[in-house]
């Protein structure tokens, strides 16, 4: 999927205001690659959508890079990151010509990927960006036991001269997911409303693991994070580590 430009604007906004944490998942994160890699000074957001995390990342390690495929996050990446390197690409072949000691994909990306060959070839892309010792912090997708067949879901911001709607729906397809996303604005300037929708691989866990050590990373699956009241973001996090 290719977050269009009215969504991207909207997707931290909206995000924040359902208990989303940016900056405590980045800084969660920083620790999981430090426990893994305490010497960890160079790190590669990929999908790195508008910058949410990379901010806060930013601050924590030396070096920081971003690589997304939409342009429309990456725009908004780029006015909130002036002076960090982003790249356009594409996370199953992507080449950046040097390596990291971390990377780190959140959301929902690699659930992106259309097939079990997709995962593997953007998790060996990942790797092959890794130094020796280095980490891999990624967060899956939910897993065809856990994913919820025609959840419908909503939520309402509101702000000064401003009413934000998103409405969501759900379904199973196969051994995919296809979620519907709706949005309403109310402004001082009458109504918007767009939609996009996501489709999604529901992988299995054993597949999400099989693909890290294949690609050559040990791996193991810890807790995700969590919205603020409670609710989980994602299954978990799955961590490599490409041997040393």
């Amino acid at each position: 999927m290719e977050y269009g430009p009215e969504h991207a604007q909207f997707y931290d906004l909206v995000f924040r205001s359902r208990g989303k944490d940016f900056d405590m998942e980045a800084r969660g994160l920083a620790e999981l690659i430090l426990a893994g890699r305490p010497d960890a000074t160079s790190l590669l957001d990929v999908a790195c959508g508008t910058g949410a995390h990379l901010e806060t990342l930013a601050t924590l390690f030396g070096h920081v890079e971003g690589l997304e495929y939409a342009p429309a996050m990456m725009e908004q990446a780029a006015a909130r990151l002036p002076g960090v390197p982003l790249h356009s690409g594409d996370m199953r072949s992507f080449d950046l010509g040097r390596t990291f000691d971390a990377i780190t994909c959140m959301g929902n990306a690699l659930g992106e990927m259309g097939s079990v060959t997709e995962l593997k070839a953007a998790v060996s892309a990942m790797s092959g960006h890794l130094n020796s010792g280095g980490v891999l912090v990624a967060e899956p997708w939910y897993f065809p036991e856990n994913f919820l067949d025609g959840h419908v879901g909503g939520h309402l911001h509101r702000e000064e001269g401003r009413v934000i709607t998103r409405m969501t729906h759900s379904v199973r397809q196969g051994d995919k997911s296809r979620l519907e996303v709706r949005f309403r604005v109310a402004d001082s300037t009458g109504f918007r409303e767009f939609s996009e929708v996501l489709t999604s691989s529901l992988f299995t866990r054993e597949q999400y693991a099989d693909a890290f050590e294949t690609a050559g990373l040990t791996v193991k699956f810890v807790p995700g994070f969590r919205l603020a009241d409670g609710r989980p973001n994602s299954p978990g996090l799955f961590l490599g580590i490409r041997a040393a």
